[in-house]
């Protein structure tokens, strides 16, 4: 198996959960109608860790795939991104899923996926089969709600890592909300429990209307007062940030420090709770904030959207890969909205970030040049003009 052996290999994020063979389509249109299909991987957490690694991070995906050509793809695929695969295990008794999908956006009526994962190798994670070693070697941990609704043992996995215990790594949690994954099982008790575990939550206004009813940052925030950092999306609107001081509970969780010689764009500590300045919360629901909170809001750049898959996963490796450079909450945000428009302008949902040199000089901005920033499909080259 490729990859560099665990005791040889301190990393900076490990990213567990199923990784799939994605078949994309040829052109736009019902699956019915699509003649022909191009071969790529698909995963949410496999994707985070594939950007973290091309950004020059050391990431980790721990997953399960099938003895089978498939699998063999994925492994080889996701280690060609400089992802350490050596968690990766493969079962020789199940197969290794895989998915076909339309052009459209997921939010989009339009929009189908046919899963062929039912009963695949990944759906076969459980605490006795992926151990705790594993993933807890990390400065993050990031999982996210799709993990969860593979199978009863994938769901015992994730409460055993999201449960608190001593000097666990900061864990990280994107809410992924998949309707056709649960069934008809109702997943937003689950998915709002394990949200309520994790030290970092990135949830999508939309998603957040969908499974759990709430409406505006604020209203959301109020349902999930417990981790020390949530990111609500809100699509072309930007984000909002919402963060505090860590209590007991998270003792040592924000504390990502930044690698020694490592230089950000602004100074900044790298607890982002500690650096966050104070702003209004945002107007949108019922409820209230925690009143240690602090609160960013964070508009987003006009991007020319090519595909509008992968932007999530980007998103979250961006703010995931500022947090781990000690950056402030607005450059978080920024970062998050960069990896997400590089994933935006290319057609399949992985995309080649940008010079971390050219990223920064951009997160730098002041606010006026920032909200005019336009970015289109070739933005990631260093020598690509970017329209403000």
């Amino acid at each position: 198996m490729t990859g560099t052996p665990l005791a040889e290999a301190p990393v900076d994020v490990v990213c567990l959960g199923e990784s799939m063979v994605t078949f994309l389509p040829s052109r736009p249109g019902r699956l019915a109608d699509v003649p022909a299909f191009a071969r790529a991987i698909g995963g949410a957490e496999s994707n985070v860790a594939c950007v973290l690694a091309a950004a020059g991070h050391r990431a980790r995906w721990v997953g399960r795939v099938g003895r089978d050509g498939f699998g063999d793809h994925l492994v080889d695929a996701i280690a060609a991104y400089g992802v350490d695969v050596s968690a990766v295990r493969r079962d020789a008794a199940r197969p290794t899923g895989i998915y076909f999908r339309t052009a459209t956006d997921r939010a989009n009526d339009t929009h189908e996926v046919a899963y062929y994962r039912a009963g695949s190798a990944a759906s076969a994670m459980s605490p006795l089969t992926v151990p705790y070693d594993s993933v807890a070697g990390g400065r993050i941990l990031h999982l996210s709600g799709i993990t969860a609704a593979l199978s009863a043992d994938c769901l015992a996995l994730m409460r055993t890592l999201t449960a608190p215990r001593p000097a666990r790594p900061l864990v990280s949690f994107d809410v992924n909300h998949r309707p056709a994954l649960w069934r008809g099982v109702p997943g937003a008790g689950v998915l709002l429990e394990l949200a309520r575990g994790a030290d970092l939550v990135f949830v999508g206004e939309d998603e957040a209307r969908q499974v759990w009813g709430l409406s505006g940052p604020t209203a959301i925030r109020a349902a999930l007062p417990e981790p020390a950092v949530l990111v609500v999306k809100r699509g072309a609107a930007g984000a909002v940030v919402f963060a505090r001081a860590p209590g007991p509970r998270h003792a040592g969780a924000e504390a990502v420090p930044a690698p020694a010689g490592d230089t950000a764009s602004s100074p900044s500590s790298a607890a982002l709770p500690s650096v966050a300045a104070a702003s209004p919360a945002p107007a949108g629901g019922p409820g209230s904030v925690p009143a240690q909170d602090t609160v960013t809001a964070v508009p987003a750049p006009v991007v020319e959207v090519v595909a509008p898959v992968g932007a999530g996963d980007g998103f979250a490796a961006g703010f995931l890969s500022a947090t781990l450079r000690g950056l402030g909450p607005r450059e978080r945000v920024r970062y998050g909205h960069l990896m997400a428009a590089a994933a935006l302008t290319v057609p399949g949902d992985l995309a080649a970030p940008p010079r971390r040199t050219h990223a920064d000089r951009l997160v730098a901005l002041d606010d006026a040049a920032w909200e005019t920033l336009h970015l289109g499909p070739g933005w990631t080259g260093e020598d690509q003009e970017v329209r403000p």
